[in-house]
Order: structure tokens, then C-alpha cells, then sequence
């Protein structure tokens, strides 16, 4: 999402759109891939200090076989690359589970060379053991600690940027109400931490922030909510209509619902 302040859209009149103007404009913007950039103006997410896709940039440089796990439409990674280029690892592959993502991110990465392979979040991944000096992953759904560690030659990096616990659940507790202690805690650094050492994998880099989110027109929240699916499972305009229309006025009352995001740096490594 923008990293800009915005007021949110008005009419030619500066009169507010109104409720079923801006639900249908959520619902009718395509979800696929992970460009945000429709979210100019209608909501902002403040950026990790890091700056991972910078810093993947700097790791490529110097690797020789590279792996990223999970990548989206790929947006991530062609920048990483085009910021690197020409010093691109000589072997670079994607994997990928959503179908359209996948030819997504096939169209925009083929062209830098990287192969993009469809593997289900859950599966296996499809590459000899000790296959790369390099495996990195921005947002995985969960983390394939083993499968990372197995495909990770002695020596070798993984280097990711993971979503942190309670992220974004002010939002999500708006509409599901209180979650359980055990699904606010997931996400946690300090689980992950431990679930990477018992793969066999040693941390030498865990870096945490909260980061505030504000989503400025229900527009906004609609299109957030049908693209990031694990959010609220099962949502839909219709199922949620009366808590939309609830925080439609609270947005015009206030001029944004204000959430906040965790995000971890991670950087492990797997033993010589």
C-alpha cells in the first residue's frame, strides 16, 4: 500500500462517494499479484526501515544459484533484479501456489531469466538437496523451515522479510470479533526462531517493527480484504455488509481506520 498520506476520493462536487459506489469499485479492481498500487490515496502502510527489497538486491549481487520462495506475481523479485542487473545469480527460480500469480510472475520474470515453478505452499519443493547458495521469500504463508534447509547448500542464506503477529488485526477483529490467544500469537519471531534452529538452520539476524496502517474509504478495506484471502476466510460484500456499512460512516466520521502491521527481517543460515 502507499507510503503516502491521502485524503480519501471525493466527487467532482468534493461531496463523499457514497457506500455502494466505493464497494463496487473494490470489488471490481482485479486481486492478482502483489502490486499495491492501487491503493494510492486510499491507503497507506508505513515501510519497514530495512528496506528489503534493497537489501535482497545487495544478496543477489552475490549469489551464484538463487531461490525465492512464494513469490507472489514476482513484483519483489524483478525489482530486487533490475536493481542488481547485470550481477544476477547465473541459476534464479521462483515458486509460486495461486494459479494466477503464477502466470503473473512468469510473465514479468521469464524475461530476467528466472524459471517460476507452481508449488503449493504445503508441498515439498521440487529442487535437489543443497541447490542453492541463496533462498529468500517476502510475506511467506508459512515458512517451509525443512524444505528451506534441505535445499540450502552448507554455507548458504535465507533471507526473507516474514509478516509479524496480530498483523493488521484491528481490521480482522472488526469483522471476526476477538480471535483466540494461539492464533494472535502466530506469526510470533520468536517461534519462528525456534521452528528455523530445530530445522537445523542458525539465525544470525531477527529484526522486528510495527508499522501503522490507515485504509481511507471503505473502497479500500473491501479490495484489501478480497486480496489478502487469510485475513477474514470467507469474506464477502454480502456476508459483511452491515459491519461494512458500520465502518464506511466511521471512516467519513474520522477520515481513516487506523491498523498497524508487524513485519520481521530474517536472515539464517544454514551451518558449513
Amino acid at each position: 500500500m502507499s507510503a503516502r498520506q491521502q485524503q480519501p476520493p471525493r466527487d467532482g462536487d468534493d461531496r463523499p462517494r457514497d457506500f455502494e459506489d466505493l464497494v463496487a469499485e473494490g470489488v471490481a479492481v482485479p486481486t492478482e499479484g502483489w502490486d499495491f498500487s492501487w491503493f494510492e490515496g486510499r491507503a497507506t502502510e508505513e515501510r519497514p526501515s530495512w528496506g528489503y527489497a534493497v537489501s535482497l538486491a545487495e544478496r543477489l549481487a552475490g549469489a551464484r544459484a538463487a531461490l525465492d520462495v512464494q513469490t507472489g506475481g514476482g513484483e519483489v523479485l524483478d525489482f530486487a533484479l533490475a536493481w542488481v542487473a547485470p550481477r544476477a545469480p547465473v541459476l534464479g527460480v521462483a515458486t509460486e501456489g495461486w494459479p494466477a500469480n503464477v502466470a503473473k510472475a512468469t510473465a514479468l520474470l521469464r524475461p530476467r531469466g528466472i524459471a517460476v515453478v507452481a508449488v503449493a505452499e504445503d508441498e515439498p519443493l521440487p529442487f535437489a538437496d543443497a541447490a542453492f547458495d541463496l533462498v529468500s521469500s517476502r510475506h511467506p504463508v508459512r515458512p517451509p523451515w525443512a524444505e528451506i534447509a534441505r535445499v540450502l547448500e552448507p554455507g548458504g542464506t535465507y533471507f526473507a522479510q516474514h509478516v509479524g503477529p496480530r498483523s493488521v488485526f484491528e481490521l480482522v477483529e472488526y469483522f471476526l470479533g476477538p480471535l483466540p490467544d494461539e492464533v494472535s500469537a502466530a506469526r510470533h519471531p520468536d517461534s519462528e526462531r525456534a521452528d528455523a534452529e530445530a530445522a537445523g538452520l542458525e539465525i544470525v539476524g531477527l529484526r522486528s517493527e510495527r508499522l501503522r496502517v490507515e485504509f481511507h474509504d471503505i473502497a479500500a478495506v473491501v479490495h484489501f480484504l478480497r486480496k489478502v484471502v487469510w485475513m477474514v476466510p470467507g469474506f464477502t460484500v454480502e456476508r459483511y455488509e452491515e459491519q461494512l456499512r458500520s465502518l464506511h460512516r466511521r471512516i467519513e466520521a474520522e477520515g481513516s481506520f487506523v491498523a498497524h502491521s508487524g513485519r520481521h527481517l530474517v536472515e539464517a543460515r544454514r551451518p558449513a
